[in-house]
């Protein structure tokens, strides 16, 4: 990371998001591979991995062929745009799919592993937690002896009892259905055994609960080969923060400030291995329908790195360089991903400016940062 004082310019290798939606085939109307793409971009991001709660679902190579055929459409219409065509793996985006764990990710029967192995990045039902722990046992064998790492959102559906944001204060106070944190710490009990048990490399989706990181915490020191991710949203904002707004309710739900310190202890102390944005686009009518009606989630790729760099770096309850390794070092070591033709981006770290998500490139304009003012602006699309 080179830093050039005289000019406040930092330059930073790009990102890696391990947690993305672009929404291509099936939902192009909340998001394309390109509009994705040049939002992931925009915030500074080298490489991607997209998530399979598509239609179709990529449960068997057949069906993940029209995803990555969006993909190299959307490669080669950026390295074109960007005049890197012909450089080999040097890409100005590197686009990396994940295969359902599940047929449709109905959590019934297991999709062809075997088959998707050598396309994907990683195995998901990202959007639905596997109820059945056989399921999840059987998974993680034929995961682990393809070499594949499976990443689980964790939700017990028996105990989400028709919430839609945390059981907390907020929910509370204005008569609102709770999500209980217990319904995302149980399956990972249960998961981090199941894993324990088979030897499979395991990773925790958008950890948002102090139940969680402690469970994580525990198992990495008993020799359980698990990460996690958290979102930037976690970490700076509580239930007490929620509006009467779709825009404030993704799932896992924001929740406590006991439970965003923890998380915030989780990644100083090494519990908590990455961040990621879990960029969730809808359309403008699928968010306006206050919290209970709007659909879940937010979009985050073109803010991630300036609301985390104003209030965690400046505020120094971490360095510089423990926030790039979070979301650049951490995130491509654990999911195998090269990042020898992930190209730099010039930031200004001192350049302030106010969150407007109208200009946003994404599709999906849903953010609860909307109007803050943040430090950090890139200067050049690409360093090098």
């Amino acid at each position: 990371m080179a830093d050039n004082r005289q000019h406040n310019i930092v330059s930073i290798p790009g990102f890696v998001d391990v947690h993305v939606h672009f929404r291509e085939p099936g939902f192009s109307y909340k998001e394309t591979m390109e509009t994705g793409a040049a939002a992931a971009i925009a915030g500074g991001y080298g490489a991607v991995c997209t998530m399979p709660n598509l239609n179709p679902v990529p449960d068997c190579l057949e069906k993940l062929e029209p995803e990555l055929k969006a993909i190299a459409r959307a490669e080669k219409a950026l390295d074109e745009s960007y005049g890197h065509a012909g450089e080999g793996d040097r890409r100005t985006l590197k686009i990396l799919p994940y295969g359902a764990l599940t047929v449709d990710e109905k959590g019934e029967m297991l999709a062809d592993l075997e088959g998707l192995s050598p396309y994907v990045v990683a195995f998901s039902d990202d959007g639905r937690g596997v109820q059945s722990a056989a399921m999840m046992r059987e998974a993680m064998r034929r995961a682990k002896d393809l070499g594949k790492l499976i990443a689980a959102h964790c939700e017990d559906n028996s105990l989400l009892r028709g919430g839609y944001i945390h059981d907390g204060t907020y929910a509370k106070r204005h008569g609102h259905r709770g999500i209980c944190s217990e319904s995302e710490w149980r399956p990972i009990a249960r998961d981090l055994d199941l894993a324990a048990a088979t030897g499979a490399a395991y990773h925790v989706c958008h950890v948002s609960a102090k139940e969680s990181v402690e469970l994580i915490r525990q198992a990495k020191k008993s020799g359980v080969n698990v990460t996690c991710e958290t979102g930037p949203h976690y970490l700076v904002l509580t239930d007490e923060d929620i509006q009467e707004d779709g825009r404030f309710k993704m799932n896992p739900p924001l929740r406590s400030a006991d439970d965003r310190d923890a998380l915030i202890e989780g990644i100083i102390d090494g519990t908590v291995d990455m961040i990621a944005t879990d960029h969730a686009p809808h359309s403008a009518e699928e968010k306006s329908r206050g919290l209970e009606g709007s659909a879940f989630g937010i979009v985050g790729l073109e803010t991630a790195f300036p609301l985390l760099y104003t209030k965690l770096v400046r505020t120094e309850i971490i360095t510089l360089d423990k926030l790039v390794k979070l979301m650049s070092d951490s995130p491509a070591k654990r999911f195998g991903i090269p990042t020898g033709g992930i190209r730099p981006f010039n930031w200004d770290l001192d350049n302030e400016f106010t969150v407007d998500s109208a200009s946003f490139v994404s599709k999906g304009k849903a953010t609860p940062f909307d109007g803050w003012k943040l430090y950090g602006t890139i200067v050049s699309d690409l360093a090098g």
